[in-house]
Parts: structure tokens; C-alpha cells; sequence
């Protein structure tokens, strides 16, 4: 998990987009769905989960919306001339934001609690096997969005 109060760097490939974000993170998860396997070219992403305003960008990102499964609007937010993803947004997480864990400076401060969609993930694709595999989401209060 990101620590609070500390501060952690991350951004594309190229280095046009820069960014810290102070933790703590809210969640730390392996998505399976199949947008993010489309977005990926791979079997799951590692997220972290933190607050809008935990995230300070330094540089313009290009954004492409789609409808996610849920039929709200999921943002992806890239490098324009490389292509590298920076974080996700969109109507469900709210005022919470998605960073991509492999644009951390420091990916290995990362470590997922659990892996969603496993519904979607890809028979090729493995995962620790202490992490609880959840068919969508774990379970939350749905105005709150704590965990339950």
C-alpha cells in the first residue's frame, strides 16, 4: 500500500507526463475486465485507487471515454505521443481516480489486496495465489463505497 503522507513519482514512457500522487492509497487490486485487458493488450492491470485531489499532474494527458460495464463513463487518461497510461477516472469510482501501478517510479510499493473481474481473467493469465479472486468487486456500501 502507498503510505500516507508520503509522496511517490510516477509518469509515461517518454517522460512528457509527470506525476505525484501523496498517499495512502484507498485500494491496491489486479482488474481483469475486459476493458482493461483491451486497454492493456494484456490479461489484468494493477490499480491503485486514491482520492482526485491526492493526484498533481504536470503535463496535459489525452483522454479516451468509453462506456464501461456498469453503462457509466470510464475515462482513460495517456500520454498523447507515447501512449503510455497514466490513470483511469469515470462515473462509478466518482471523485476517486485509478493510477496504473507499472507508471509508478516505484511499482514495486505496490501490492494488490485482491484481483476483480475474475470473471474475464484469461485461463493464461495467473495470479498469487493468496489473493482472494472476486467474480466483480468486493463487496461495498453503495454510498459510501467503503468496503464491507
Amino acid at each position: 500500500m502507498l503510505k500516507a503522507n508520503r509522496e511517490y513519482g510516477g509518469g509515461c514512457l517518454c517522460g512528457a507526463i509527470r506525476y505525484r500522487v501523496t498517499g495512502p492509497s484507498l485500494f491496491e487490486t489486479q482488474c481483469c475486465c475486459r476493458d482493461c485487458q483491451k486497454a492493456t493488450g494484456t490479461g489484468h492491470t494493477t490499480i491503485v485507487g486514491i482520492a482526485r485531489d491526492q493526484l498533481h499532474i504536470d503535463g496535459e494527458p489525452s483522454i479516451y471515454t468509453s462506456a464501461g460495464e456498469s453503462g457509466g463513463a470510464v475515462s482513460r487518461h495517456f500520454c498523447g505521443t507515447c501512449g503510455g497510461r497514466i490513470f483511469t477516472s469515470g462515473a462509478l469510482p466518482g471523485e476517486n481516480v485509478m493510477i496504473q501501478a507499472g507508471s509508478l517510479d516505484e511499482p514495486g510499493e505496490v501490492t494488490p489486496e485482491n484481483v476483480i473481474y475474475g470473471k474475464d481473467a484469461l485461463p493464461w493469465d495467473h495470479f498469487d495465489p493468496a489473493l482472494e479472486i472476486y467474480e466483480l468487486y468486493p463487496p461495498f456500501d453503495p454510498v459510501t463505497r467503503e468496503p464491507t
